[in-house]
């Protein structure tokens, strides 16, 4: 009995070192999925791709694997991401608005100040779009029109129901007294193409998302969404210049599920913090029109929450549904 306690004693004593070593190998020893709740094109696509790719040289050995899991305006990804065991080795991108919206209109698998925030990458303003040759030249000839026969304009959503695209929408409808014929889609690639082929007036999705496009000359922008004029489109006049006082954008940043190892979420948060004061990241992100909105941490949380009251006042005031 003796010597079997001993050689038991002994064996847990080797052991011990071993599970010490694994755990310190993160995140060297597996690849790291990283889920986009989106089709790939779209906003949310670019930013996981991109941000995940600028803080790989940060996180020695780390390998990451984009994985799409599309479906739902982005509720099948986001589940996803925030019941992924909590081992270190699942993170997603998430378009900040959807984590608020989803939970107004149906049952959802996650709590929004539950996700394990790392960082915020961008803040992008909303734009309505629409063909070069359209007769609508400016947000208050898409008003006239549907002023003079509501509904007479198809707008097309390119995150669907609840999504930043179509809360800017909403926004007009509501400052302009007016009503579009929304058509909601599932992703951008699809708004995009079914407004190039006309089977859309008009089509709302972010700015970096349509800048391609918009410098090809193949659509035209009737307005942006934010604050001031992004300087990547400093001709695209804002809402608020043109009578409508309306602020819609997508925050989109990298979370982890719920109980992400505390070392490993440091860990992330130090390589964004980095990259985030490293001025070839600004150049980086210029190159590829993202407008930057670098957050970390616990600052990334407080602006998802409090977006998400805001969302729930404009729910109560004048609610969607599917």
């Amino acid at each position: 009995m003796i010597k079997r306690r001993h050689l038991l004693l002994a064996g847990i004593g080797l052991t011990l070192p071993a599970i010490h070593e694994a755990h310190a190998a993160w995140p060297a020893d597996r690849p790291i999925e990283v889920i986009i709740p989106f089709p790939p094109g779209g906003g949310v696509d670019a930013v996981g791709r991109f941000a995940t790719h600028q803080i790989t040289a940060r996180l020695p050995g780390v390998r990451f694997v984009v994985v799409n899991r599309a479906g739902a305006s982005g509720q099948l990804g986001m589940e996803a991401i925030f019941n992924a065991a909590p081992d270190g080795y699942t993170i997603g991108a998430i378009g900040s608005l959807n984590v608020s919206t989803l939970p107004l209109e149906r049952p959802v698998r996650w709590k929004a100040d539950e996700f394990t925030y790392f960082a915020n990458i961008v803040d992008d303003a909303c734009g309505l779009w629409v063909l070069p040759n359209s007769p609508l030249r400016s947000l208050g000839d898409l008003v006239a029109a549907l002023k003079r026969q509501p509904e007479s304009v198809s707008v097309g959503s390119a995150a669907g129901v609840g999504s930043d695209d179509h809360l800017v929408l909403l926004g007009l409808e509501e400052k302009a007294d007016v009503r579009a014929l929304h058509a909601p889609f599932n992703g951008t690639a699809q708004v995009q193409r079914d407004l190039l082929s006309g089977a859309v007036d008009v089509a709302s999705f972010n700015m970096s998302e349509g800048i391609v496009l918009m410098r090809e000359g193949r659509i035209r922008c009737l307005g942006q969404a934010s604050p001031a004029r992004w300087s990547a489109v400093p001709d695209v006049p804002t809402f608020r210049e043109q009578g409508y006082d309306v602020l819609v954008g997508s925050a989109r940043g990298i979370v982890g599920p719920p109980g992400f190892p505390p070392e490993a979420a440091r860990a992330m948060q130090a390589a964004f913090a980095a990259t985030f004061a490293d001025p070839a990241f600004t150049t980086a992100a210029d190159r590829v029109s993202l407008p930057l909105r670098p957050l970390v941490g616990s600052a990334y949380r407080d602006m998802v929450l409090a977006e998400g009251e805001a969302v729930r006042v404009m729910f109560a005031r004048r609610p969607w549904r599917r």
